[in-house]
């Protein structure tokens, strides 16, 4: 195996493994691909490390510089990791009620934690960090809700390798959150067949998963509209907390420790799997499970655990 030189250079590349044993349907195989296998422990590394070099090529981005990003998940982890390497320092909107571990892993990393109001979820973040940053110019502000450096990195990555490693794909299944993994990876896999389906997840209007979010809650990540993706996208399905934690659990019994958000897009990969005659779908796992202990997700009853997601943002 070669040395890399960087720990950014093991960002991508990640493993696929067979599912297919939780498929209702013995003709349509499920494939895992393990983001939590990247550095930073997600999907998000690639993004970070996108965003932060596409600002150095183009945005004029300067040494010992200071970065501002909202974030209720693994994007702010991963920039603070790209960002402890490269040197700069990064100030991170978060809503007040995450989860312990999401804190510890952003003031590891030496980032800086502005809190938003926890009843205003991501949105609220949003908000925040686009008026602090009005206010602060001498800020970098990266926007990956906005930025085409975030779509490029699935496009020019996560396609690329899913292409690669499954050339009879017929379905990819994530789920929503910035849009860019559905569309940076859903386009490329598109212009290879045009056959291939793009089956996004997202949670039901006013609930929360963690890590996604609902196109009818109000805030519609601008890069989902510059890329087309309500013409880029076949289906959109809903899944709730239940089935997000339900099959989360069903993953550990084939030994796989992801996160939930993992869960909801397993769910909507078996709903895929049973409504078509056959096919190869290859579902995108954003991270591990490392940052969800506390949510007992694994051990604690079902119902307390799904009313703890409605209070608490885990992701």
């Amino acid at each position: 195996m070669a040395i890399s030189g960087s720990v950014l250079d093991l960002i991508g590349d990640t493993p696929i493994v067979d599912v297919s044993r939780l498929s209702p349907n013995p003709q349509a195989r499920i494939l895992l691909k393990l983001e939590g296998m990247n550095p930073g422990g997600s999907v998000k590394d690639r993004v970070a490390k996108s965003l932060l070099e596409d600002a150095e090529l183009h945005g004029g981005l300067r040494p010992g510089a200071t970065l501002i990003e909202p974030s209720s998940g693994n994007t702010g982890i991963g920039l603070a990791m790209v960002a402890r390497v490269k040197g700069y320092r990064l100030k991170v909107v978060l809503p007040a009620n995450v989860s312990v571990e999401r804190r510890q892993l952003l003031l590891l990393w030496g980032a800086e934690i502005i809190e938003s109001p926890g009843s205003e979820g991501s949105n609220g973040a949003v908000r925040l960090a686009q008026r602090l940053a009005a206010e602060h110019p001498e800020w970098v502000f990266l926007y990956q809700y906005g930025n085409p450096a975030n779509p490029r990195a699935h496009y020019e990555g996560t396609g690329p390798e899913i292409w690669r490693d499954v050339p009879d794909v017929t379905h990819f299944v994530a789920g929503l959150g910035t849009s860019g993994t559905l569309l940076g990876t859903g386009r490329y896999l598109k212009e290879r067949n045009p056959a291939v389906e793009l089956w996004a997840v997202e949670p039901p209007s006013g609930e929360s998963v963690d890590g996604l979010r609902s196109l009818d809650d109000g805030y519609i990540p601008p890069i989902f509209g510059e890329l087309g993706g309500e013409k880029l996208l076949d289906r959109k399905t809903v899944v709730g907390p239940r089935d997000s934690i339900l099959w989360t659990r069903r993953l550990a019994d084939l030994g796989i420790f992801a996160g939930i958000s993992t869960g909801a897009a397993l769910a909507g990969a078996v709903r895929c799997a049973s409504r078509i005659e056959r096919g190869v779908i290859v579902v995108l796992s954003p991270d591990g499970g490392w940052k969800y202990l506390s949510t007992g997700a694994w051990t604690d009853d079902l119902d307390e655990v799904v009313e703890r997601a409605r209070r608490t943002i885990y992701f």
